[in-house]
């Protein structure tokens, strides 16, 4: 009975100097954490605003690929983007139509009176919408840029 008594005297002498061990610990690593935190935090508030100026550049050209004569208004598609974007100022909005031919889908000019297709070809009209937005970090990292670019762009067919 007594060797069990200084058995457990012992062990519970050799916990109380590693009882600040865990604080410690604690104060060492929270920088670090926060550290990670805050970066997460960043990285999702970059890529937020990187969705937002795409989603923007998706809602100006759906509005021009309507018909033939919204594809030509570019001012409707770009307050249609601007609209999409909410609270973030688009820095850039430019709006294109162009047009091709149904046998070259690649080679595309503007589209103007003039523009014709050969034999049975068709005319194709495609709208495009850029849209580009300035972000600004939440904090001041040492070597990091003071802003960051984020860029959209869509190209959709006008409806026939």
């Amino acid at each position: 009975m007594a060797n069990s008594y200084i058995c457990k005297k012992w062990r519970l002498h050799l916990l109380v100097p590693d009882s600040g061990q865990a604080l410690v610990e604690l104060v060492l690593t929270l920088p670090f954490l926060l550290l990670l935190l805050i970066g997460a935090a960043e990285l999702g508030r970059l890529a937020y605003y990187s969705i937002e100026v795409s989603n923007a550049a998706r809602a100006g050209v759906v509005y021009g690929a309507q018909n033939h004569v919204t594809a030509g208004d570019f001012t409707g598609m770009n307050i249609a983007a601007q609209n999409d974007a909410g609270d973030i100022v688009l820095t850039t909005k430019t709006a294109i139509h162009s047009c091709a031919c149904s046998n070259s889908y690649t080679a595309t000019s503007a589209c103007t009176a003039t523009f014709s297709c050969s034999g049975a070809n068709r005319i194709i009209e495609y709208v495009q919408q850029n849209t580009g937005a300035t972000v600004s970090p939440m904090f001041r990292y040492p070597g990091a840029s003071r802003t960051y670019a984020v860029t959209g762009q869509a190209v959709m067919r006008v409806e026939q």
